[in-house]
């Protein structure tokens, strides 16, 4: 059985996100989601939040709502090792992210040999978006429904009204 890692900060979870949980649960036998938590920032959503935001876009997209999701504060491969997986997933949108992960995957492969990194390519349509525009436009009143799932914008909305 394999089990892969999927971390991220998810804060808002978005239609990116979704696309390559959607990759990565037909893919492995197993994901489990790590949600990043630091105590140095002030995330829009709690942990417990971002978690059922997943779960509920999950839901909304006929998908199984029934996943792992843990909350960490560390190195990505160790919650990796953590979750007892031995693959991290990690999204790519164009060829900036690809040449940060590239590095970070032989960071991680140096640190723990025994978790192997698996890049997913962001569909077309989601290339353009991450969690940090979709905040800026929504706090700034602009319209973020093509960019998240319906769970999430009326997160967002009661949020932000």
């Amino acid at each position: 059985m394999t089990t892969a890692f999927f971390p991220g900060s998810f804060d808002p979870m978005t239609f990116g996100h979704l696309s390559i949980l959607r990759q990565a649960l037909a893919a492995f036998d197993e994901v489990v989601v790590g949600i990043g938590v630091h105590a140095a920032k002030t995330p829009m959503f709690s942990f417990e939040m971002r978690a059922d935001l997943i779960r509920a876009s999950l839901k909304v997209d006929g998908g199984s709502a029934d996943i792992a999701i843990v909350s960490f504060d560390g190195l990505v491969v160790e919650a990796a090792a953590n979750a007892q997986a031995s693959v991290l997933v990690r999204g790519l949108r164009d060829g900036t992210d690809l040449n940060y992960e590239m590095q970070m995957a032989g960071m991680n492969g140096a640190m723990r040999p025994d978790i192997t990194t698996v890049f997913l390519p962001a569909s077309p349509e989601t290339r353009p978006i991450t969690a940090t525009l979709v905040r800026q436009i929504a706090k700034m009143g602009g319209d973020v429904s093509p960019f998240v799932p319906e769970p999430v914008l009326a997160a967002l909305r009661g949020k932000l009204a």
